[in-house]
């Protein structure tokens, strides 16, 4: 088998994107007993079963997020188009780090950053990446805020400061910060969870009320997180609110928008994320819910003097930088080499355009009510609130967290569906749909609440 038959071969596979399995489950001896016996490298193996081998092991031992019925954490069907994208940035293997050694490579991602950035309502002139994911986009935003509020931050670290630096984020954020305050050097200590209100959305009381007790304890108050779209329950944080506090607290504020900022493409959502616009950085993953496949996260910072100061280094073996609009990455970001990740978020763009993209987008949403009335109509409450396609949901015939278990491994094991079990503000524990996929239709959530229905335990 040459190389164009192996592209051909992948081609197709790209553009079959209905798999018939979710994945099967497997055990780690069972595929390292399937690579013992086959891959010693000590011999070469023939090509043509060599990739026959590698694409059945990927078949059988995958969870299949391009299943239309796979109703997962934020993991969509890409566009067939990422593949050409990821073939061409493999032919080509472009290094992002200076503009120099791939000018067309740089130029098309700030053309698609500065697009998605004016979407965001940011004003012109900011500076934005693409980055492996929302971890490391949500790292470079607290690096960014760190350096613009302590000057000495970065020549000496945090044991120069004058106190404990500290960031607020709500108690149904994301986990990443963590081990970003670990990572950073401000331990996790220096993070604040905020109490939520009856819609998992943050309290702006409780916030008030732990930053002032901070002040008063010596502490530095700098970081205010808001989460568009929390992983859990889809939550969106009081945008607007978080914005004029955190201006009149002097304290930068980041938006994690990693699955829910998509929603600005769409003229019908993009309301929902209000308040966005007024942010000093944003994470967006375009692989959560742009039809793009991992990793293609985004950050976008508005002051570029606080990126620049945070990331610049001084080198003598890449070429010099000149001073003409050129974006020198490695200058401006945690990574140094890079690949041309932005190609696929630029193809998508491109071809689909904003308003095939939003209606795409707006279909989701339509899908995610369907499924919202038809569980309501077979006895379930819906118990998290937001516009987003993200659904929880208890039955009273559930009465705890194994049950709940024991349906998602029924519609596993069925090959039905891909659901999941979560715990809402610490209570009780609700199934987890969710809806990011553009090639889920009516009839597969009319399937997947049919066999939840009929995987309930009987009534006594």
């Amino acid at each position: 088998m040459d190389f164009i038959s192996l592209a051909n071969a992948a081609a197709r596979r790209a553009t079959s994107r209905r798999e018939d399995v979710l994945g099967v489950a497997a055990t780690p001896e069972q595929i390292r007993a399937h690579l013992r016996a086959r891959y010693d490298f000590a011999r070469p193996v023939p090509l043509e079963a060599l990739i026959r081998d590698v694409d059945d092991l990927l078949t059988r031992w995958t969870e299949h997020a391009t299943h239309p019925r796979h109703l997962g954490l934020f993991r969509p069907a890409p566009d067939p188009l990422c593949v050409v994208a990821d073939a061409l940035a493999a032919v080509h293997d472009p290094n992002l780090a200076t503009w120099d050694f791939a000018p067309a490579a740089n130029e098309i991602e700030r053309w698609v950053l500065d697009a998605l950035a004016a979407r965001f309502g940011l004003p012109p002139g900011g500076l934005h990446h693409f980055t492996s994911g929302g971890q490391e986009a949500n790292h470079t935003a607290v690096i960014a805020a760190l350096t613009h509020r302590f000057p000495g931050y970065g020549a000496s670290g945090a044991r120069a400061l004058a106190g404990q630096p500290v960031i607020y984020l709500s108690a149904e954020g994301h986990a990443s910060f963590d081990k970003i305050a670990h990572a950073t050097g401000l331990g996790r200590a220096a993070l604040r969870k905020v109490a939520v209100d009856a819609s998992l959305r943050l309290s702006i009381a409780d916030l008030e009320r732990q930053i002032a007790a901070d002040r008063r304890a010596g502490h530095l108050p700098f970081l205010v997180i808001g989460t568009a779209g929390t992983t859990a329950a889809g939550a969106i944080d009081p945008l607007a609110q978080l914005a004029a506090l955190a201006a009149a607290e002097r304290l930068w504020f980041h938006v994690d928008a990693a699955w829910g900022g998509a929603a600005v493409v769409s003229e019908r959502w993009r309301p929902a994320l209000a308040g966005i616009e007024r942010a000093d950085s944003i994470t967006c993953d375009a692989h959560k819910w742009l039809s793009v496949g991992v990793g293609a996260g985004m950050i976008f910072v508005r002051h570029p003097g606080a990126v620049e100061q945070a990331f610049g280094v001084e080198t003598a073996y890449v070429p010099a930088q000149a001073r003409d609009g050129r974006v020198y990455p490695f200058m401006t970001s945690l990574q140094w080499s890079r690949r041309f990740i932005g190609l696929k978020l630029f193809l998508v763009l491109a071809a689909h355009g904003w308003d095939r993209l939003a209606a795409r987008i707006d279909h989701q949403v339509g899908v995610a009510d369907r499924l919202r009335a038809q569980l309501a109509a077979h006895g379930f409450s819906i118990v998290n609130d937001t516009p987003l396609p993200l659904v929880c949901f208890r039955h009273p015939r559930l009465p705890d967290a194994a049950a709940y278990d024991r349906i998602c491994a029924r519609l596993r094991l069925d090959q039905t569906a891909w659901i999941s079990r979560t715990v809402l503000d610490g209570r009780m524990p609700a199934l987890r749909a969710c809806v990011t996929s553009y090639e889920t239709e009516l009839d597969d959530v009319d399937a997947v609440v049919q066999a939840i229905v009929d995987a309930l335990p009987v009534d006594r």
